[in-house]
Formats: structure tokens, C-alpha cells, sequence
């Protein structure tokens, strides 16, 4: 397993880090099976989504805003219960399959790390499974 960190700088933002799963892949020789991409983060998320049109993450951004909104008489003291919301309903991982020492996703597919509750300081972990 490695552990991986990034900085994110809002509030709420999607960040590529598909190359950074891919190296990881790479780096550990492994020419069939899965990733597994995850957060351990209760106010952040992973997922698969177009990246050639940055309107995409944007409008997911927009749409989960408007389904979740930051103020909505929360009870958690903490002020962060969208971000909590929005991560259970992104989901804190990915599995993505292997073949050939590279990620199989579609043309348009990147991984995302979103962010919900930023800026800050945040980590995700990539496993990968030989089969």
C-alpha cells in the first residue's frame, strides 16, 4: 500500500490525481489486477468522472451544492455536515482494474480526490491487488 498526500486549496474542488495512481501502479511492477483508491477522510471522497471538459467537475461541484446545501439546520457542531453528506454520497474509494501495467479507464475517465471541507492537508491511499 502507499499512502500519497496532496494540499487542496478551497472549500470544495475535484482534483485529477490519476497520474499519481498511475505511477504508484507503475512503481510496483504489477502488469495485472486492481487498484484501490481511498480517503480516509469523513468530509472528502474518490471518484471516476470526465476530465477533458473541466465544466465536468464543476457542474458535479454545482449539483452536489445545490442537493446538499452548506447551511440546512445541521445538528454537528462542527459546521462541516454537507461535507460529511457529500462525502457518504461519493463514497471514500475506487477500484479500478489493471491490464498491462496500466489503469483501465475510459478515454474521457480520470480519478478525482474531492475535497468537501478544504483547504487543508489531506492523504489518500492506493492498494494494488496482483491477480
Amino acid at each position: 500500500m502507499k499512502e500519497l498526500s496532496l494540499e487542496t486549496n478551497s472549500r470544495v474542488e475535484m482534483i485529477d490525481i490519476t497520474a499519481a495512481v498511475q505511477k504508484a501502479v507503475r512503481d510496483e511492477g504489477i502488469k495485472t489486477g486492481i487498484c484501490v483508491v481511498y480517503t480516509p477522510h469523513t468530509t472528502a471522497a474518490v471518484t471516476i468522472n470526465e476530465n477533458a471538459d473541466p465544466d465536468v467537475p464543476r457542474d458535479i461541484l454545482a449539483a452536489l451544492d445545490k442537493a446538499v446545501p452548506l447551511s440546512a439546520n445541521y445538528r454537528h457542531a462542527e459546521g462541516n455536515s454537507a461535507a460529511h453528506v457529500k462525502s457518504s454520497l461519493v463514497g471514500a474509494s475506487e477500484i479500478v482494474i489493471i491490464e498491462n501495467g496500466r489503469l483501465v479507464l475510459g478515454t474521457w475517465q480520470s480519478i478525482f480526490f474531492c475535497e468537501f471541507d478544504g483547504p487543508r492537508s489531506r492523504k489518500f491511499l492506493v492498494s494494488i491487488i496482483a491477480s
